[in-house]
């Protein structure tokens, strides 16, 4: 089966001696000294020194002996030579430099085809978080004593019952709730996984571009026909390599020399090369079902400067994962293993590489060809073909990429199931923000008041960049027992839900991430419960770039403290606060103290501090 494209969807310092070069030869008794004074000879006898210039004069003699220092700036021809020497030493160092990063960037560019890609496999979709009765009646408790002051015994009383009244029922409805959803989710995988290995064409492409997001090469997966799927790649112009190589003088020394024409055009082939196969290798571990991959490679021309085609052809998966990929020059491969093989690029009789890089004839491939008929003309100059499909190629990260995660399991919060229970009441929102908040300054202490045991609401506001909300659920010794009890976006719950996150929100010109924490609902072994933040790894900075940053925990019955960790431009993962328990004469209690201090290598470092195992 031949070639048939489709579309589907779219320094150095020197010194100087100037005193020139002595010497002395002969007994102590008379030595004769060469230097810039000339040549002198002296008796060396006692303490009477007599000495007479050998090039003749008047004999001075003298009963103590004078020294004299005579200051002689270096010449003309020294200093002259020692900035020769120093321009020389600064060329050499930025050639070597040079020549150090045209090696890597030859190494990057033609190595890709070398690494290996995860093969897909049916998604398991992860379980429903583990509810306990705890956490329901905690939550109930919260519910049910908001506004009771402390002395309405009454009241509280009262409250407490409905609450034991209502936990059964709350818990059993989030746990049926969340199974339910777990099952839908479970069908909807499935059913993804079915058209993924059925070759749906929607599915296929949305999941071969989602991994191509962040390829060196931007491609693009453009139709499946049957088991074939059909990709455009974008690959870089031969224009952008660099003019010069490493080379070798007659001497052996290294140097810089200017990039033959061969050499560029055998540079850029490779390069290409390493790229179709890695993009091949990358489509078929995405794409089960895909037997053969269509591929057409597109760059711009060097003599028009407008884009075209220069290689396309027809790879199957059987050559493709058989192919041994071990050196950068396997990468020229792409033009044997494949079928109805084209490339712009040819081999004279004599072995050369031909010079001119010109697009291939398209015409008999109605895929190709349909994308060029159809190409929108960019406005700019000297760009007058595929301009849109070259800047949807360069997009390369496809929306899906910045899409928040969505919270398929939030827990429903006690006061949102009752409204919902009892649709005559009016919806109650527990949110942060209602009371007046007690300021906390680093390494202060306070004892927490019993109501908020059953319900702590945890704010973390800031700006300027982007950081988590973590928690740690430790012993007496501030380590986790399992990784379990680590509570961050990836694992959002613990304990059965007495500590959550609660997800991250914009608000106006600033960011709000939310967490609950149910200290009553915790089992026995938590001592401690570390809040901490950590900075987005790929970003590289520091805490020292947020902005506004500031911790509000809530109290549903009205109190309130706050904390301003410091912006230290030294870590990436700090701890804000813990709260821990504590005896105070003989009875149990829980303490907050606010802290601000962090490590430098961010979460990695929080982590491994906390007991919990990076990989």
């Amino acid at each position: 089966m031949g070639f048939g494209f489709r579309v589907g969807v779219p320094g150095m310092s020197v010194r100087v001696s100037t005193r020139g070069v002595r010497t002395s030869v002969g007994p102590r008794a008379a030595r004769i000294s060469v230097g810039s004074g000339g040549t002198r000879i002296s008796s060396g006898l006692g303490p009477f020194y007599a000495s007479s210039s050998l090039r003749g004069g008047r004999r001075r003699t003298s009963t103590s002996r004078t020294t004299r220092s005579r200051a002689i700036a270096p010449s003309a021809a020294q200093l002259d030579r020692a900035r020769r020497q120093a321009e020389r030493a600064q060329q050499e160092a930025e050639r070597d430099a040079a020549i150090a990063q045209l090696q890597e960037l030859r190494q990057q560019t033609t190595s890709v085809h070398l690494q290996s890609f995860p093969v897909v496999h049916p998604p398991v979709v992860p379980e429903p978080p583990q509810l306990g009765m705890p956490w329901a009646l905690a939550e109930a408790q919260a519910f049910h004593l908001m506004g009771l002051g402390r002395f309405a015994r009454a009241e509280r009383a009262a409250a407490k019952g409905k609450a034991e009244q209502d936990a059964p029922a709350y818990l059993a409805a989030e746990q049926a709730r969340l199974h339910t959803i777990h099952g839908q989710l479970a069908a909807e995988a499935n059913q993804w996984w079915q058209a993924l290995i059925a070759n749906d064409e929607e599915t296929v492409c949305e999941v071969v571009n989602y991994a191509f997001a962040d390829n060196p090469a931007a491609g693009c997966a453009v139709g499946v026909d049957g088991s074939v799927l059909s990709v455009v790649m974008r690959h870089q112009d031969i224009d952008s390599l660099p003019g010069q190589t490493p080379g070798v003088t007659s001497a052996g020394r290294p140097t810089l020399k200017t990039l033959s024409k061969r050499d560029r055009t055998l540079w850029w082939l490779t390069a290409m090369g390493s790229n179709i196969i890695a993009t091949l290798k990358e489509g078929f571990a995405t794409a089960p079902g895909i037997t053969a991959i269509d591929l057409a490679v597109l760059t711009r021309l060097p003599d028009t400067q407008r884009l075209g085609f220069v290689a396309y052809g027809r790879w199957t998966r059987q050559a493709i994962e058989a192919g041994q990929w071990r050196e950068p020059a396997d990468a020229l491969r792409f033009l044997d293993i494949g079928q109805d093989v084209a490339c712009s690029v040819t081999t004279t009789a004599s072995g050369n590489l031909s010079s001119a890089i010109k697009s291939l004839d398209t015409s008999r491939m109605p895929g190709l060809q349909n994308l060029l008929d159809h190409a929108h003309d960019d406005a700019s100059p000297g760009d007058t073909s595929l301009a849109g499909l070259d800047g949807d190629l360069r997009a390369k990260i496809p929306a899906a990429h910045q899409a928040p995660t969505q919270d398929h399991y939030r827990i429903l919060p006690f006061a949102e199931w009752k409204s919902r229970t009892t649709p005559s009441q009016p919806p109650i929102q527990i949110a942060p923000g209602h009371a007046t908040p007690t300021a906390l300054i680093p390494g202060q202490t306070l004892t927490l008041p019993e109501e908020a045991w059953q319900g702590l609401l945890i704010a973390f506001t800031f700006a300027g960049a982007d950081a988590d909300l973590t928690l740690f659920l430790t012993n007496g010794e501030s380590r986790v027992t399992s990784d379990e009890d680590f509570v961050f976006y990836n694992q959002p719950y613990a304990a059965h839900g007495a500590a959550r996150l609660l997800g991250k929100q914009a608000k106006g010109q600033h960011t709000v991430e939310r967490a609950a924490v149910h200290l009553a609902a915790l089992p026995a072994h938590v001592q401690r419960v570390t809040i901490a933040i950590n900075m987005d790894v790929d970003s590289g900075l520091t805490c020292g770039s947020l902005t506004h940053a500031s911790l509000y925990i809530d109290c549903v019955t009205a109190a309130a403290w706050t904390f301003q960790p410091p912006p230290d431009p030294d870590i990436r993962a700090m701890v804000i606060a813990e709260l821990y328990r504590h005896t105070a004469n003989g009875q149990p209690t829980w303490k907050l103290r606010a802290i601000g201090q962090g490590w430098a290598e961010g979460l990695d470092g929080l982590a491994r501090a906390h007991g919990v195992d990076v990989d």
